[in-house]
């Protein structure tokens, strides 16, 4: 027998995650299509370990439960589109909510992985609330920041692209990471 691990991968749908500055086969992709691209290959890799996934924007909510039922994960990943829960970003409401479906499981090993451009613009709660909330109940969060800070080109909903300032709050990611015994990572230097 094997003991596999509780993860909760927190996702952020929200406006900002259209912005183009990642490049796949030499062509500009959203932050979240890198996202949905990397989550869907560590859903595939995680045999053993029960997986949920919480999206966010304006609003987060539970998409998917913990399960082992990895093909109704990438069921649920295919579906994920931007500003399905919201333009804003709650990053708060997001890691209480991966919180909330970790804490009263019975498990030694209860993760939560933030992928955002971390820039916290609405929600009910702050992400230092959150934070505390998630030491509290022992749950270790990875955090990886999508996206660079600077002009990028980005579309808007009908098509057209525009040259907009965008930001990662990496700071705020790495403190997410270093107080809740987790590790912080940023995609571009993936």
């Amino acid at each position: 027998t094997t003991e596999g691990l509780d993860i909760v991968l927190v996702i952020d749908t929200s406006g900002s995650m259209r912005a183009l500055d990642f490049e796949i086969n030499g062509e500009r992709r959203s932050r979240l299509d890198v996202v949905k691209n990397v989550v869907g290959k560590f859903i595939h890799e995680r045999k053993i370990d029960r997986l949920g996934l919480v999206i966010f924007g304006s609003e987060a909510y539970t998409m998917a439960p913990l399960t082992l039922d990895h093909d109704v994960l990438h069921f649920f990943l295919n579906n994920v589109e931007i500003g399905m829960a919201g333009e804003k970003t709650a990053v708060g409401d997001a890691l209480a909510t991966a919180v909330s479906r970790l804490k009263e499981l019975d498990s030694k090993n209860r993760v939560a992985i933030l992928l955002t451009d971390g820039e916290n613009t609405a929600g009910r709660l702050s992400p230092e609330v959150a934070l505390e909330t998630a030491k509290q109940f022992k749950v270790k969060v990875y955090t990886i920041a999508m996206g660079t800070n600077g002009l990028v080109p980005v579309p808007d909903r009908g098509g057209f692209f525009s040259r907009s300032q965008v930001t990662v709050d990496t700071t705020l990611l790495k403190k997410i990471a270093q107080e809740t015994g987790g590790k912080f990572f940023n995609a571009i230097d993936m």
